[in-house]
């Protein structure tokens, strides 16, 4: 048996039965009577619906019912509810569209659920839904955010300011120099490698539902979909079996999550649906796609004296989940990252298209806040004449705990001495390289880019430590893993915190009756929240063990110490484990040392670190490569390093597929995405990245008893600015002043023509 400790590495329990195929997605499940459903969706991006006729496809072989908008309000379903509806910084409402889970009269992007065809097979429901007829009046579409508010304001979702009006204009007026800069942070596609997929299942008996579904936040979801079935949400029953990725994308409500228990319910029988992967390019929350113009004052010696950031995000067609906190929230949070600039004017709005909606990737909000500071600090050293590291030393912040211009406190950090160890790695032969691609006509340069975020997420947690008969303590969770490792760092926390063998200790997530509140995955919370839970848990066992131990040793309470899994009276060599004790307490009350523990945070973590990007150009193609990757993070205690490296890795690749190959594209004409598969839409693949070389160096949180601090989403943010700041750098000599990514081949070489016709 081994006792883990915080800090150890062991391997992955998961792995095991993930490598050898023993893994349980929702594709592999096969309910008694099960059936198929198949989404019927708008081939337009606007349009009416005069009319579906269905008559042809029912008399088609299998099929047993076809479910339509004008069906939802005979079976009481309601429309999809946006969990957050309200500004928090202004308390004025968000203004949004109705969206029910299938459309009614009037589509509103390309990808809209019209009807639901279930049949005995999937090919059977895919037959029936070739023969559907929809009645469509095609309307004009509008894909970005700018046109869409211009041709009517009443696709403005959100618009508000914070920040300092008065001191931001004196501090532009007086500056030695004001840098400005206009950016489109691009739409990206997020493809997790398990699609979303569902079985509704509905129990006439108890009138209950249950769901077996692909997703990382279940509780919320859950009760967004009793609201639009109607029900309470003790009637809803949300079970996420193994989740093959999400990143954010598989976070909020989506019409399936009520259209399956619905065709359940409407053919007494277990409904399953798997998502399409070219069905997923217009069916999954996509993300990013925010403009933003921003200025940055600064003195004559460097120092930043001002940002404004007058941003739009496009919603797409919808508000789903979160996002409209979320992109208030996030930005307003961190503007101008780890530095130190005494006045901030936030101008942020964001509106509706007739695109697929937007929820959230890796680090939203935070990742395109990240990219325009980055790119400004890089535009304005080249305008004044600064060295651009010199730049960022001179204005990042040094001492803890420091309060940012917007009011956020952030409580630790070593933003110099990790953003000076990163510059020193990165740069170490980086000359002899720079020749070297020089003689061979390529363009070699270093990108720089400091990550910083607030660890958000729903801001309750529950954890459950059981005490069995069987000398098991099982563990239950309402946060989720999703591929991140999660049933190896908590149980490896636990045995830690309790001293019970690693081996002793079973994990359960992902239903919501196993747990009453549970706030998933999402901006890095888990190990923050659900192991602050957890540690608050263990202090509570802790106390409760001692009245226990004391009285079966006959010892004052005060005697007894608890340490590595024993409860001892002090000073002696006589004394109890944890689980005898649990048995003894058992006995006094029922309960013994049981706990369920909830916990609420009242502060975040700030998880950052500075990440450098070598990339090599050739201009007669435009292809870039990227070289070689640095990266110095402080995340705080680290529960288990070989874990965080690997999301640490992923996320890096995220960010750097974002800054050289993905792009989500609309024809503005039609409002088709034209980048609707991997024949369009590229993804970053081994061959693609460097080995990355990345070093821990944390300083604990003091938010929290653990001192953890996120890690899943911090390359994402630094990755794109990192890379794109390389390939500016590269591109030096031509006098590029810039380009919006990504940094494709196509793209690369037009702006590098561009420059030199306008040098020319």
């Amino acid at each position: 048996m081994t006792r883990l400790k915080i800090g150890d590495t062991p391997r992955r329990t998961e792995d095991t039965r993930f490598l050898t195929g023993k893994g349980c997605y929702i594709d592999d499940m096969v309910l008694d009577g099960m059936v198929h459903a198949v989404i019927v969706r708008s081939p337009h991006a606007h349009a009416e619906i005069a009319g579906i006729d269905s008559a042809e496809a029912l008399a088609l072989p299998g099929v047993l019912t076809i479910l339509t908008g004008a069906d939802q309000a005979a079976a009481g379903i309601q429309p999809l509810q946006p969990y957050e509806q309200v500004n928090v910084y202004n308390n004025k409402p968000f203004v949004f569209p109705t969206q029910y889970p299938l459309a009614i009269d009037r589509v509103r992007y390309a990808g809209e659920p019209v009807a639901v065809v279930v049949a005995e097979t999937r090919d059977q429901a895919l037959d029936a839904a070739e023969t559907l007829w929809v009645d469509y009046n095609a309307l004009p579409a509008v894909t970005d955010v700018q046109s869409a508010i211009a041709a009517d304001p009443a696709n403005i979702c959100l618009q508000w300011q914070t920040g300092d009006p008065a001191g931001v204009a004196a501090a532009m007026a007086s500056a030695a120099h004001v840098t400005k800069l206009n950016i489109h942070n691009h739409r990206i596609i997020t493809n997790s490698m398990e699609p979303r997929g569902a079985i509704g299942v509905y129990d006439e008996a108890s009138s209950r539902y249950t769901m077996y579904l692909s997703a990382q936040s279940i509780h919320m979801a859950r009760d967004r979909a009793a609201m639009s079935l109607g029900v309470e949400p003790s009637r809803v029953r949300f079970v996420a079996p193994d989740v093959g990725g999400g990143f954010g994308v598989k976070n909020f409500i989506y019409p399936e999550h009520v259209l399956l228990p619905w065709a359940a319910r409407a053919t007494g029988r277990p409904v399953k649906w798997i998502n399409g992967r070219s069905e997923g390019f217009v069916s999954d929350h996509q993300a990013r796609d925010h403009t933003a113009e921003a200025a940055l004052a600064l003195d004559a010696d460097g120092n930043f004296l001002a940002l404004h950031i007058a941003g739009w995000g496009n919603l797409g067609a919808y508000l789903s989940g979160s996002i409209g906190r979320l992109h208030t929230e996030q930005y307003a949070t961190l503007p101008g990252g780890p530095y130190t600039i005494p006045a901030v004017l936030l101008d942020i709005g964001a509106g509706f298209s007739n695109t697929v909606p937007v929820g959230v990737s890796r680090g939203p909000g935070f990742a395109e806040s990240a990219n325009i500071t980055e790119r400004l600090i890089d535009r304005a050293a080249a305008e004044m004449g600064l060295d651009r590291v010199e730049l960022r030393r001179r204005n990042l912040a040094r001492a803890w705990p420091y309060t940012n211009a917007v009011g956020h406190e952030i409580d630790s950090g070593k933003f110099p001495e990790n953003f000076d160890a990163a510059i020193a790695k990165a740069r170490e032969g980086f000359d002899a390289r720079l020749r070297d691609a020089e003689s061979r006509g390529r363009c070699r340069g270093l990108g720089f880019a400091y990550h910083m975020k607030g660890t958000f997420g729903v801001p309750e947690e529950h954890v459950e430590l059981r005490f069995g008969e069987d000398d098991y303590v099982t563990f239950t969770t309402g946060t989720q893993s999703i591929g991140q490792g999660h049933e190896t760092t908590f149980p490896q926390l636990v045995s830690d915190l309790l001293g019970v063998p690693f081996e002793r200790i079973r994990y359960r997530q992902g239903d919501t009756d196993l747990i009453p509140k549970g706030g998933g995955h999402g901006s890095s919370r888990a190990t923050y929240m659900g192991g602050t839970a957890t540690f608050k848990a263990v202090e509570w066992i802790v106390e409760r063990g001692k009245r226990t131990a004391a009285r079966v040793l006959e010892a004052a309470e005060a005697d007894i110490v608890f340490r590595d899994g024993r409860f001892d009276i002090a000073g002696t060599d006589r004394g109890l484990g944890i689980m005898e004790v649990a048995r003894h307490a058992r006995e006094e009350d029922g309960k013994g040392l049981d706990r369920l523990q909830d916990f609420t945070r009242e502060a975040l973590t700030f998880p950052n670190g500075c990440h450098v990007a070598e990339v090599e150009v050739d201009p007669e193609t435009g292809a870039v490569t990227v070289e070689a990757y640095t990266a110095v993070d402080d995340y705080g205690t680290i529960i288990n390093p070989m874990v965080v490296s690997g999301q640490v890795h992923g996320a890096i690749t995220q960010g750097i597929g974002q800054a050289l190959m993905e792009r989500g594209s609309y024809d503005p004409a039609s409002g088709q995405l034209v980048s609707g598969s991997f024949m369009d839409y590229s993804m970053p693949r081994a061959g693609d990245v460097p080995s990355y070389d990345v070093v821990f160096n944390g300083v604990p949180s003091a938010t929290n008893p653990l001192g953890v601090k996120g890690s899943g989403e911090a390359g994402a943010i630094a990755g794109f600015p990192a890379v794109a700041n390389a390939v500016m750098d590269a591109l030096a000599a031509y006098g590029l002043k810039g380009y919006d990514g990504p940094a494709s081949p196509e793209i690369t070489w037009r702006a590098i023509a561009n420059a030199k016709g306008s040098a020319a």
